[in-house]
């Protein structure tokens, strides 16, 4: 199924979990000089106009990275994920305001240095071309036209031997839960010393506590996971939360969490507002 199109959710609560995190991550590990991959699963188009039809048919942003735009007293990380944003909306030719939001491989492409490298997969055809275009050629970076949980495998394990996994498919297709269990199993016997994050939508918990319960089994060790919520569940009425699941994560991602979720989720939520942070498997 390809019609899936993220221009819709762009800058959502969602992305903004999952950003925030994926700039954590990619911060750490760039703190040594040795080379690092990066590899996205689901890239998407790289970047988002958020005065397009699709993200004005349900303003999804306004209840995330509009909620941080421009707000005065935001925690250092929040603030270094805002300024992120801000350059590329100046790189897209905003002079002011919020009018463009990036998407994961832009982040990760302005951060990584010239001796880093990216893999992006991308199966759907539009999509793909707007990646290129908003991205660019460069020799450091691939995009392929192929499945990115069978493209990731074909990859492993990379030259670096250090690096950051984002997988955040779409989930269009239920199989995908148990997919991305069996993706990550595979993955981490081939490149063990990898960071891994999962993204993940919460719309009926009962597939996150069978997806928890997998990795849990899965005899996988240090996983962390971090949800966000703008309500409490619904049981299938629509997505309440989203949640990162990281496997290898920083040492100081636990303690930066757990001091940004709660401001997050009263900032994003409100009263209803709510988070989750817990280590499913120690190391």
């Amino acid at each position: 199924m390809l019609s899936y199109r993220h221009a819709f959710h762009a800058g959502n609560f969602a992305d903004v979990l999952k950003h925030v995190i994926q700039v954590q991550c990619l911060d750490y590990l760039l703190q040594k000089d040795k080379p690092i991959w990066y590899a996205d699963t689901h890239a998407g188009a790289g970047g988002y106009a958020l005065d397009s039809s699709e993200a004005q048919k349900n303003a999804e942003f306004q209840n995330g990275i509009g909620q941080l735009w421009s707000k005065p007293n935001l925690a250092a990380p929040l603030q270094a994920y805002v300024d992120l944003v801000a350059q590329f909306n100046q790189q897209a030719g905003a002079n002011q305001g919020l009018k463009f939001y990036p998407g994961s491989p832009w982040f990760a492409q302005n951060l990584l240095r010239e001796h880093d490298r990216l893999s992006l997969f991308e199966l759907h055809p539009k999509e793909q071309a707007l990646l290129k275009q908003n991205l660019g050629s460069h020799r450091r970076l691939k995009i392929f036209d192929t499945d990115g949980f069978k493209g990731l495998i074909a990859q492993l394990p990379p030259k670096e031997r250090r690096g950051l996994v984002l997988i955040d498919p779409p989930y269009e297709i239920k199989e995908d839960y148990g997919t991305v269990v069996e993706t990550l199993v595979q993955a981490h016997k081939r490149f063990a010393t990898g960071t891994y994050a999962l993204w993940y939508p919460v719309v009926e918990r009962r597939r996150i506590n069978r997806l928890e319960k997998a990795l849990i089994s899965s005899r996988i060790r240090n996983i962390q996971l971090y949800e966000l919520g703008l309500s409490e569940d619904t049981n299938g009425r629509g997505m309440t939360a989203s949640g990162m699941i990281v496997i290898n994560p920083p040492w100081t991602l636990l303690s930066q969490m757990q001091m940004l979720l709660p401001d997050l989720a009263k900032r994003l939520g409100g009263q209803a507002g709510c988070y989750r942070v817990e280590t499913l498997c120690a190391e």
